[in-house]
């Protein structure tokens, strides 16, 4: 066979998302924005004596090194996705870079929540109109990074919608841009909960409540550090995904003669990518395209794999 016609039955292994170079550009917009932040925040906090704005400050230095993380994940697999060394693409190295930002993100919860813990038992004086003024500040600065990252692909689907568009929601969505996106939620949240630890203090004497938010801060960054684990890791183990699409699958091809499913794997590649392996028997085998043409040419079908087995007479 002349070398020319394979071409026919080859295809892509380019699985990145359809806005990967988009959201590239805008990590590199916020890394910036939040690079400067954060020297400013952590030396204030030290300063004036605010475990709040100090570990609000702490947290967006981890934010900024993990939106570094992000940054190098999409530059990376977007000048490796035709390397034959990844046997299926570069699509599933942002999720590797949003597991490690949860980890940072986790150890970022304990560590907040172990000083604001130690704090709330040997107090300091804080200086609280600098205080306010730089957390405000930094509020302003997450609320702009938050903009520039916002993806709707990390809308939660509304109470009462149903299962599997929710997890169709979670197979579509760009988990490397999500992590960047929770790191900027978990500055807001820490810069909100600063400015109301700051306020209480200053207008009723009430400085406890700056450690207080402190932990509160750790618990809340803890629990999205938590679901960002589950998603990517579900991603990285090759968890069987949209129950919807297996569902599809099989019974397209089981409405055809007397074909029947004997074992099928479906997972995610990249975001809105998925690769499939059918293995099938049947009495009236055809070519493997007959059955790639009952699944359908569907877009987020990027790689199928068709095994057929004859199931011959007792």
């Amino acid at each position: 066979m002349h070398e020319s016609s394979l071409h026919h039955w080859q295809h892509s292994h380019q699985f990145l998302g359809a806005s990967h170079q988009e959201n590239e550009r805008r990590t590199w917009m916020v890394v910036g924005l939040t690079a400067v932040m954060m020297v400013v925040e952590i030396t204030a906090g030290s300063l004036l004596g605010s475990m709040a704005l100090f570990a609000e400050g702490w947290h967006m230095g981890t934010h900024v090194g993990a939106l570094g993380i992000t940054t190098l994940a999409y530059l990376f697999a977007r000048r490796n996705m035709i390397t034959a060394t990844y046997s299926f693409g570069t699509g599933k190295v942002g999720d590797l870079a949003g597991f490690t930002s949860a980890l940072l993100l986790a150890l970022v919860s304990a560590f907040i929540a172990y000083v604001s813990v130690v704090r709330l038992f040997a107090p300091v004086s804080i200086a609280f109109n600098e205080a306010i003024a730089i957390a405000v500040m930094g509020l302003l600065v997450n609320v702009a990074s938050a903009f520039l990252l916002k993806d709707n692909h990390h809308d939660h689907a509304h109470h009462g919608e149903h299962h599997d568009h929710q997890a169709a929601k979670h197979e579509q969505a760009d988990h490397n841009l999500r992590s960047a996106y929770v790191h900027v939620l978990a500055d807001g949240v820490t810069s909100a909960l600063a400015i109301i630890a700051l306020m209480t203090g200053k207008v009723f004497g009430w400085g406890w409540m700056d450690p207080l938010m402190g932990i509160v801060g750790s618990l809340v960054i803890g629990r999205w550090s938590y679901g960002l684990l589950r998603d990517t890791s579900r991603v990285l183990l090759d968890v069987q995904g949209n129950p919807r699409l297996v569902s599809d699958i099989r019974t397209a091809i089981e409405t055809d003669a007397d074909n029947r499913v004997t074992d099928l794997h479906l997972w995610r590649v990249g975001p809105g990518h998925f690769a499939a392996i059918v293995s099938l028997v049947t009495h009236q085998p055809r070519p493997a395209e007959h059955y790639k043409k009952l699944i359908g040419n569907k877009s987020q079908l990027g790689h199928v794999t068709v095994e057929v087995n004859t199931c011959y007479p007792s």
